[in-house]
């Protein structure tokens, strides 16, 4: 059993100042049992899929699903082999788990003050129940303290769900994928996992194995795609399977937000080079943009809500890359333009009634330049929260910051935790959720807002807006 040594702080993201944070806190109470919306992340479906299905480890658990975890372990000098991330090549890496949560634990300091520390002690702490500061000295006895914890059916990701208070779970599921898991939930009435269509591995052509992954479209759809109306085709087929599978948006990424519609014979003519492995330098670019214009006529028709996530270089580190692949924390943030390069698709769509868009970007000085106001002015767009490296207290204070006054709350897409770390869930949900409030509750004590707005507005950024956004049943 371990000995009670601290707590977080019930203060924690509010402001110092004695009126403002009493404020936060009335908010706060009001929201704090609302349920959780979750309309992106990076769970695995598979995890609820099965009734019996266990964490595994609590290096398994915690460590090695986690690219935020060893993204900073790799900045100070860790090598990935260390922490059991699986090579390429299949060359030796670290096997023992206990190892590998020794080494987190020697390092866990680094984290003081991020983002990915403050979500680690609230999961060790409100929902293990560890509440020793996790270090060298005690990294074995904590270890042994999860696993034992991890083996009760309590701690099984089903019990957890219900317990963390899920009202709804959205997972990101390649164009191909057969969603067995998904139908398996369904056959047993658990329609509270959807997924979201994600084509990006078809659609965008530089993608590493872009052939193969087309072979799996093609084996999806039980045809040939040899040409791209047949392609184009294949992902409306697709489409409607997601849609029929209860999801009720797509989601894409790009380096930029290019967008600009080709000739459907120009369209067939770089697929065909794609196919061929012929592409010209331009290709990837026109070809990506062209399909998010054909994406947004598609979301039209069918109803699916479009995500856009753009800003950022996917594997930055060519070493890390070619020896470990994607998803290592080795993805750096970009500098781009929205206005100009959006402007094909709102024109095309931008005013259209069916037609809904939500926007991230990593670029932070593009917030109140240019995408507040798109979300303020266009009726399909809506701004998504803080993303990815600005998932965090002060990027989140920068986001509310910059962009409400022009865009407006209700402009926006409530909160997601875009994360793979199941248990980290409902401690992303509540750091949003502390901030937001303690936003609000600045906004009364200068007078900009009525205390009895506060309320109505704490519920719509912690739960309505989210639900809206992404067209999910509101509750009664």
């Amino acid at each position: 059993m371990l000995t009670k040594k601290r707590n977080l702080s019930s203060d924690r993201c509010f402001a110092p100042e004695p009126v403002q944070r009493q404020i936060a806190r009335q908010f706060f109470d009001s929201i704090s049992t609302l349920p959780l919306v979750c309309p992106h992340g990076h769970v695995e479906p598979a995890l609820l899929a099965n009734p019996a299905a266990r964490f595994g480890s609590p290096t398994e658990l915690l460590i090695l699903p986690d690219h935020y975890i060893f993204r900073m372990l790799y900045s100070r000098g860790i090598p990935l082999e260390a922490l059991g991330i699986p090579t390429k090549d299949g060359t030796p890496i670290e096997t023992d788990h206990r190892q590998i949560w020794q080494i987190f634990a020697d390092h866990f300091y680094l984290f003081r003050g991020t983002p990915s520390g403050l979500w680690l002690k609230d999961e060790l702490i409100n929902v293990f129940g560890v509440d020793e500061p996790l270090n060298s000295r005690n990294a074995g006895n904590i270890y042994d303290y999860l696993e034992k914890q991890l083996a009760l059916p309590e701690f099984s990701p089903r019990a957890l769900f219900k317990r963390f208070n899920i009202e709804v779970l959205c997972t990101t599921d390649a164009a191909s994928d057969n969603l067995e898991y998904h139908q398996s939930l369904h056959q047993e009435d658990f329609t509270q996992i959807r997924p979201t269509f994600r084509p990006d591995a078809v659609v965008n052509l530089d993608v590493i194995g872009w052939r193969e992954n087309l072979a799996q479209l093609e084996r999806a759809v039980g045809r040939e795609i040899s040409t791209y109306a047949a392609f184009i085709q294949a992902l409306e087929e697709r489409r409607a399977f997601f849609k029929k599978m209860g999801a009720t948006a797509t989601d894409h990424s790009a380096a930029t937000p290019y967008t600009a519609r080709l000739s459907d014979p120009e369209a067939e003519a770089i697929f065909a080079r794609a196919l061929n492995n012929k592409l010209n330098p331009s290709d990837v670019e026109q070809f990506t943009g062209h399909m998010f214009m054909e994406m947004a006529r598609m979301s039209v028709e069918d109803g699916l809500v479009m995500q856009m996530h753009c800003g950022i270089m996917r594997n930055h580190n060519p070493a890390i890359f070619e020896r470990f692949g994607s998803d290592k924390g080795a993805d750096i943030p970009l500098q781009i333009e929205w206005t100009q390069n959006l402007r094909p698709l709102l024109n095309a769509y931008g005013n259209n009634k069916d037609f809904h868009l939500i926007l991230f970007g990593l670029d932070e000085s593009s917030y109140s330049r240019e995408l507040a106001p798109l979300a303020g002015h266009y009726p399909a767009v809506l701004l998504g929260p803080p993303w990815w490296f600005h998932d965090s207290v002060s990027g989140m204070e920068r986001y509310f910051n910059q962009v409400m006054e022009t865009a407006g709350l209700y402009n926006t897409a409530g909160f997601n935790d875009d994360t793979r770390a199941f248990v980290s869930i409902p401690a992303r949900h509540a750091v949003w959720r502390r901030v937001a409030c303690n936003w609000l509750a600045g906004l009364v004590v200068r007078g900009l807002i009525e205390e009895e707005e506060g309320y109505d507005m704490a519920a719509a950024v912690a739960y309505d807006l989210a639900k809206d956004a992404y067209k999910l049943q509101r509750r009664d």
